[in-house]
């Protein structure tokens, strides 16, 4: 189950065959062939369920806190860039 799970949460591809045919010459032979293959994006929840039970979420003011932090940084690399 685990293994599933990581794979969901990293992305993975797929592919499916589907095949027809056909009654010829009283045989039944392959007319078409049809192969596609998906690409799955990796998935946010598989990934939080990956990385715990909620001990890594953090509250709403820590999150306001990291906020206004990276704004201020943006703000001293954007005066930093102007002189």
């Amino acid at each position: 189950m685990k293994s599933a799970l990581i794979k969901c949460a990293t992305g993975m591809s797929c592919g499916e065959v589907t095949e027809e045919y056909a009654m010829q010459d009283g045989e039944l032979t392959l007319v078409k062939r049809k192969v596609t293959k998906k690409d799955i994006p990796p998935d946010i929840k598989a990934m939080k369920m990956l990385m715990g039970d909620g001990e890594n979420e953090l509250s709403d003011e820590e999150l306001e806190a990291e906020k206004q932090k990276l704004l201020q940084k943006l703000k001293e690399m954007d005066n930093g860039k102007q002189e």
